[in-house]
């Protein structure tokens, strides 16, 4: 049958106009939307519901190709969009690393609780003795030390315990403890009891005490039984200071590379004394190693087998350090602090909250509590070696009247370099050296360097 033109031009029209319709009512029908992904914390918004039976297709025109995930069957779906998304975590902020450089009975078991009773920090007292005691099998072989290769390799030893330590692996002491824990537990970390973290829950499961006084020697680990180095590696994460003090390191050259790490955030903080206030310390303390000295104190003679290389030593170490830390080279910027252990028993108040401005911290209630029935007590270095309860001011020169003037004339001139560097005053006849109105620390002000 033959068919016009215009009935051809007919069915054509009612063609195209059937097929608009149909087009029009799929998309009425399909639900349409658009999720904004957002550049640092995921999806911005949530899509509108979805009905029964309707799959979330999502519209990958409206997404930044380089926040596209592909999917197993080829499409591609924005991050963050998912049912249930949250925002990314933070970074966790770098922790500040303090270390207190010092020497032997220079006043660093104080200086240590000072910040020992933050609530923020966690403290480890001489961790570095591990590493000294194992690598270093008697005492004769303390001499042989500073032949250089010796020296360069506990060096690099103590310096990478430390980083382990700052980064709060406590699992690299391991290494050092004898005997080696068992199961990441030991009874034999170096005084345990002088970190209050490592001596409270939850590294500690049994409460602390309610009392004013310090814990004596031994107490923590009766109280606490064997230390778990993994829970005390978690709890060290959790603190936003870690402080450890050693008087292990000769000076600050030796820290050069941990200082510069970019890994850690360490600063300094060097404690120096007056050489003659550590000299009658160390004789008290270490009667068996200072017999001589102290034959000399009692009986007012020079023995002729006098070893001075330890006051010698100290001194070298001290103008070294000092010299290097006070000429503030680039790489101890911001890094660095000097405080005289005389100053900080004199006004520990004040000198506390200077140190603690070097930290970026505030001075909180524990460590001025600490302070206040820790610096007011009885004169002398209390009933254990390492006490820190004591008048603190008196105790700082309590030296004068302890030191024959021959023995205090023999420090001077073994040190005079160091002691002029650092400020600490010369005295000339017995008379001077007993005058307690006039401080031997001249009035000096060492800033950090920042």
């Amino acid at each position: 049958m033959e068919c016009s033109w215009k009935a051809v031009l007919l069915l054509v029209l009612a063609s195209v106009a059937v097929q608009f319709t149909a087009i029009r009512t799929f998309i009425a029908n399909k639900p349409f939307h658009i999720c904004r992904v957002a550049k640092r914390t995921g999806c911005a918004s949530s899509p509108p519901s979805l009905l029964p039976g309707q799959q979330d297709q999502g519209d990958p025109g409206d997404q930044d190709p380089g926040e596209q995930d592909q999917g197993a069957s080829g499409s591609r779906t924005p991050r963050g969009c998912g049912q249930g998304s949250a925002p990314a975590p933070a970074p966790r902020p770098k922790p500040n690393h303090i270390l207190i450089l010092a020497t032997t009975r220079s006043g660093s078991s104080f200086a240590g609780q000072l910040l020992n009773q933050h609530s923020r920090v966690f403290y480890l007292f001489e961790p570095l003795y591990h590493v000294q005691t194992t690598l270093i099998t008697n005492n004769n072989s303390l001499n042989r030390v500073r032949h250089p290769p010796d020296r360069r390799a506990l060096l690099g030893s103590y310096r990478d315990l430390l980083r382990s330590l700052f980064d709060c692996d406590l699992h690299f002491l391991e290494n050092y403890i004898r005997p080696a824990p068992e199961r990441h537990e030991t009874h034999r970390l170096f005084r345990r009891g002088a970190s209050k973290a490592l001596c409270s829950p939850p590294v500690c499961p049994a409460p602390a005490p309610r009392r004013p006084e310090p814990l004596e020697e031994g107490e923590c680990a009766r109280r606490c039984g064997a230390l778990n180095l993994t829970l005390a590696s978690r709890v060290c994460r959790q603190m936003s200071h870690i402080a450890i003090k050693t008087v292990r390191i000769p000076g600050i050259s030796d820290l050069r590379t941990l200082v510069q790490d970019p890994r850690l955030n360490v600063k300094v903080l060097q404690l120096v004394r007056d050489p003659r206030g550590i000299l009658a310390s160390r004789i008290d303390t270490f009667p068996d190693s200072f017999r001589p000295w102290k034959v000399w104190r009692s009986s007012g003679r020079r023995p002729y087998n006098l070893d001075v290389s330890h006051l010698t030593t100290t001194c070298e170490d001290f103008l070294s350090s000092a010299g290097t830390g006070l000429s503030r080279p680039g790489w101890l910027k911001g890094k660095y602090m000097l405080v005289r252990y005389e100053d900080l028993a004199r006004e520990p108040g004040r000198k506390t909250r200077e140190i603690y401005s070097f930290m970026g911290m505030e001075v909180d209630g524990n460590v001025r509590r600490w302070i206040l029935n820790n610096t007011r007590g009885p004169g002398g270095s209390g009933h254990h070696k390492y006490a820190t309860v004591r008048d603190s001011a008196a105790t700082a020169e309590s030296w004068r009247f302890r030191l024959s003037y021959d023995m205090v004339a023999l420090v001077q001139s073994l040190c005079n370099a160091t002691m002029a560097r650092l400020g600490y005053r010369m005295v000339r006849s017995p008379r001077e050296l007993r005058d307690m109105s006039v401080s031997l620390a001249e009035e000096r002000t060492f800033l950090p360097f920042l």
